[in-house]
């Protein structure tokens, strides 16, 4: 199915907007489309076997027994409808139609009628009702054709994305919270399962699959069709939460149709509501909202990083507030399955990021040292750059984070960075953000999905290889390369001693003199020193301490007015005299710097290289020292481009002044 279909279809879908348009907000069109959308999916799958269910029905009739395992078998899925009701017959009543549709929607199993409260149904009918509109609304959808034999699973996917999309605009919603274009999520699966081409083909294989935000389950649904694809016989079981109720309800009866057990698709958010608490998975994937704030679940999550430490999800740190993109990593990893003796188990994980967790935080902040402990445990395989303006709701720069604790023996100690942002095909048309696409070979269309999956796979050899083509694209380094010292280089304070009337004045301000009883007076013993300096503070204070004693009053002791006297009187010279404490040149706080050492390079020999050709003076305050973790991978592949030569920009500039000039002669004439 094409892309003008999928567009036909939500059209048709769409167009009961112009019933709803006065008696509902713009902003609400979608609350009554998309359920009425999925109960017609339901219905159209469940068709061929209704006689069947129906039948079933009336066999046990009176009976007191359990018969919803029978209705299954019946139904042909995992879920079913008691009634021989369809919106057909119920759009042919009008004055009965509330009523039998509650009857109809009562008759569906537990699972498929949990989908439809979570969209308040119910509510929705009665609204509709009220303003008579409910049996014109079923009528419409009477005529939506979503049968699978005409509407596969995977393309009914684009229909409710489609939708979605369409909702989201309306209520100014983003829609790029919902789902991920499908191209990217076929290239991330590819990516993550290629390694396990050969495992994924031998008879009997079962396979987990976890989506911590899991949207309408695109990527789920990508996964077991391209599992299922290598080998037809593979069992692929798919789990998911979701914190969007819409969004949610549409996976739940999604992989409901499918035969998947929606059991599996937890409700709520997986920061404070795990819904799958004590599972490990084989695949996780995931493209959390981008830069989130977790603020609602603060408490929960403070607690559990405080609480249970190394042993919950959180242990290695926690990011800034305002975005919770790598609480989403950790728990992804702690659902990581274990190695066992024999190298078997383990799992692999992808995950969509923008650029700030490569960076974001300073040495030993949490999202520094949440690096550094995915980095130490060696978990980190690649990072794969793709395009901008690759997304519904963002333009910015993407990125996958391909993780596994069991990697192949090449990439042990070793992260792949690939880049993949010349990778792409201008869109006809946008959708929001989205102005580029991934080519799939289709349609005439460079295969990128292919080219990008193949280049991971050859990544060691292409990266070592300099005369590959390709080379440029693909850097190695070790787990340590991305680690550094951060310390800090300290110069001695050095002054001089002076009273002015501006030094002076500040003196006056000081706490310790201005709280002092004749603190007036004391002011006035310093005023005759005005204009005079010393070279020392001990000259300093010889003399002041001489004027106030000959003016008969008290030379205050004490450090607070120590210090006051020495910051005022004090003035920064880099020709004055070093400051000390404790027999210790004292640090000037205003000549502090900072430099990030590579995390195997002495300090000591970088302080003699780098900085005392400089600085003589200079040294290192060990016990500020930290060790940060960062990935700067655009500085891996920023090339240098020279600028234009100035005669090239001139005759550019004398073209374009021409241009001006001509066009305002024409109208002036």
């Amino acid at each position: 199915m094409n892309s003008s279909k999928h567009t036909e279809l939500a059209n048709h879908a769409w167009s009961v907007a112009d019933l709803l348009r006065g008696d509902y907000k713009q902003s609400d069109y979608g609350k009554v489309i998309l359920p009425f959308t999925v109960l017609r999916r339901l219905e159209c799958v469940l068709e061929p076997t209704r006689d069947a269910v129906v039948e079933t029905v009336a066999r046990f009739e009176g009976q007191d027994i359990d018969t919803d395992r029978f209705l299954r078998r019946a139904s042909a899925h995992a879920f079913y409808n008691k009634s021989n009701l369809t919106l057909s017959k119920i759009a042919a009543d009008p004055q009965n139609a509330a009523k039998n549709l509650q009857i109809y929607i009562g008759a569906f199993s537990d699972n498929a009628r949990e989908v439809l409260d979570k969209y308040e149904f119910a509510q929705q009918v009665r609204k509709l009702e009220s303003a008579n509109l409910l049996y014109q609304v079923i009528g419409k959808f009477t005529d939506l054709d979503l049968h699978p034999s005409v509407v596969s699973n995977h393309n009914m996917g684009y229909v409710f994305e489609e939708l979605i999309r369409r909702f989201a605009e309306q209520s100014n919603e983003t829609a790029g919270e919902h789902f991920t274009p499908r191209e990217v999520i076929r290239l991330m699966v590819n990516l993550l399962v290629a390694p396990d081409a050969d495992v994924l083909t031998m008879p009997g294989v079962v396979r987990t699959v976890l989506d911590p935000a899991c949207g309408t389950g695109g990527m789920l649904s990508a996964m077991d069709d391209h599992i299922e694809t290598l080998n037809p016989d593979a069992t692929v079981e798919v789990y998911g939460q979701e914190l969007n109720p819409e969004s949610w309800a549409i996976c739940r009866s999604d992989l409901m149709i499918k035969g998947q057990d929606p059991d599996h698709i937890a409700f709520g958010n997986s920061f404070s509501d795990d819904g799958h608490s004590r599972a490990k998975f084989d695949y996780i994937l995931a493209n959390p909202p981008f830069g989130v704030e977790w603020k609602k679940v603060k408490d929960e999550v403070e607690y559990e990083h405080k609480s249970l430490g190394e042993s919950g999800r959180f242990g290695a740190g926690l990011p800034r507030i305002n975005d919770g993109s790598l609480l989403f990593l950790q728990h992804m990893l702690s659902k990581m399955k274990p190695v066992d003796v024999n190298g078997g188990g383990g799992s692999r994980i992808a995950i969509v990021f923008n650029g700030s967790p490569l960076f974001s935080g300073a040495a030993e902040s949490g999202e520094s040292n949440i690096r550094r402990w995915i980095l130490e445990n060696d978990w980190l395989e690649a990072i794969v750059a793709l395009p901008d303006q690759l997304f519904y709701n963002t333009g910015i720069s993407t990125y996958f984070w391909i993780l596994t604790n069991r990697k192949a023996p090449g990439h042990k100690g070793k992260v792949v960075l690939l880049d993949a942002r010349d990778y792409w095909v201008k869109m006809r048309k946008s959708l929001g953000d989205k102005r580029k696409e991934l080519g799939d070979g289709t349609n005439g269309r460079p295969n990128h999905i292919g080219e990008i999956t193949r280049l991971y796979a050859d990544a060691l050899q292409v990266a070592h290889n300099v005369g590959h083509p390709l080379h440029g694209k693909v850097k190695v380094f070790a787990n340590e390369d991305f680690g550094y010292q951060r310390i800090t280089v300290e110069r001695p304070l050095k002054l001089r001693f002076e009273l002015t009337d501006e030094t002076l004045a500040a003196l006056a301000e000081a706490k310790p003199v201005a709280k002092l009883e004749k603190s007036e007076e004391f002011v006035a013993a310093l005023r005759p020193l005005l204009g005079s300096t010393w070279p020392t503070k001990s000259e300093a204070f010889i003399a002041l301490k001489d004027a106030v004693v000959a003016a008969g009053l008290t030379w205050p002791s004490g450090a607070p007015f120590t210090k006051a006297v020495r910051e005022t009187v004090g003035v920064r010279d880099p020709e004055g005299e070093v400051q000390k404490a404790k027999g210790a040149a004292e640090p000037d706080t205003d000549l502090r710097d900072y430099e990030n050492v590579p995390l195997g390079e002495d300090i000591d020999e970088y302080l003699t290289r780098e900085v005392l050709p400089h600085v003589p003076d200079a040294w290192i305050d060990r016990t500020k020292t930290k060790i940060g973790y960062e990935i700067p991978f655009t500085r891996h592949f920023y090339v240098y481009e020279p600028p234009r030569p100035l005669a090239e920009i001139d005759a550019e500039l004398k073209s374009l002044e021409a241009e001006i000039q001509e066009l305002l002669r024409e109208v002036t004439e």
